[in-house]
């Protein structure tokens, strides 16, 4: 079967469009939230504080025989000076025995009455699954910063090489599907924050560097066999030698996506906690950069070049600047 994707390509942007609209929304909705103020629900590493989890022992004869009342969680937590604080459940055993607060920093005689307080409350603690994690704001400050000029310097460095090893062109468009797969997977994470209270953490600049890369190297692979092409049909239209390396490198872009995704969703749900949203943000990113460098960067530069009039958009205009005709 022989894709034809400049036939559809309006559908393609439109999609695209559609899920980039949908995460533009959830990031303004999150930062009027009071809970997060940000686009996306930032975990300790950035903004500093407490994160306490307490999963119930039970092993305890009818100590998990209800599962927890997160009103009487922030009933405790408002008792104890604590009432802005973030809480969520988390499933333990098949139901809700587990809690997490993020607060801001307690020092230890105040983490000790909590937890009393809410051992009273909902049960007792599982002593080896307890967690408390403190960041200071500062370090998350630095982190945020770090990562976000991470970013940029890699998109700039892409931008350098594109534009020297291909043409200006070539450069815009693969940085728009950088753009493109970067704010999706973001957006997706905005409404992951907002539905089920996922927070992003420092790994989650990484994700987003490590999707810049795989998305950039499916998108030179399918420029590469354009520019080869072009090289040997310059007169041929623009976007059936388009449509062309999509096809002859459509079966490598989807073996390579397809291998790494198994692991990545080996890890999504063996990995553990801390690399759970780690891969869950890679998943996201590699589906959307293979999509974008088959459906947006292709199609764009398609766009561009007819627009330009350098190259034909169809047979007639071939057969028109055919010497023969």
């Amino acid at each position: 079967m022989k894709l034809s994707i400049n036939k559809s390509r309006s559908l393609w942007w439109i999609i695209s469009s559609a899920i980039i609209l949908s995460g533009i929304i959830s990031m303004v909705i999150s930062w009027q939230n009071p809970n997060i103020k940000a686009p996306l629900r930032p975990s300790l590493d950035f903004i500093g504080g407490t994160r306490l989890q307490f999963v119930r022992d039970c092993n305890q004869p009818g100590n998990c025989d209800k599962p927890i009342d997160i009103n009487v969680v922030r009933e405790v937590a408002q008792a104890q000076g604590l009432a802005d604080s973030s809480i969520q459940l988390i499933s333990e055993n098949g139901a809700d025995n587990g809690i997490t607060i993020r607060s801001k920093n307690l020092d230890t005689d105040q983490r000790t009455k909590l937890q009393a307080a809410l051992t009273e409350k909902i049960g007792a603690f599982d002593q080896q699954k307890n967690q408390i994690d403190s960041v200071g704001p500062t370090l998350g400050r630095e982190l945020f910063r770090s990562g976000v000029i991470a970013l940029l310097v890699s998109f700039v460095g892409i931008t350098i090489y594109m534009a020297v090893r291909f043409q200006l062109d070539y450069a815009v468009f693969a940085i728009v599907a950088l753009f493109h797969d970067v704010i999706i997977t973001v957006g997706m994470f905005s409404i992951l924050g907002l539905v089920a209270g996922i927070e992003v953490d420092s790994l989650f600049i990484v994700a987003l560097l490590t999707i810049t890369g795989f998305s950039v190297n499916d998108t030179v692979v399918i420029y590469d066999r354009i520019r080869e092409t072009l090289k040997i049909n310059p007169n041929r239209p623009i976007a059936e030698i388009v449509d062309d390396a999509v096809n002859q490198t459509l079966s490598r872009s989807i073996n390579t996506t397809l291998t790494t995704l198994l692991t990545l969703f080996a890890i999504f749900l063996f990995g553990g906690d801390t690399l759970k949203y780690f891969a869950l943000a890679l998943i996201i990113g590699f589906i959307m950069g293979a999509y974008s460098s088959i459906f947006i960067a292709s199609t764009l530069l398609t766009w561009w070049r007819e627009r330009s009039g350098k190259y034909p958009s169809n047979a007639m205009e071939t057969a028109a600047s055919s010497p023969e005709s």
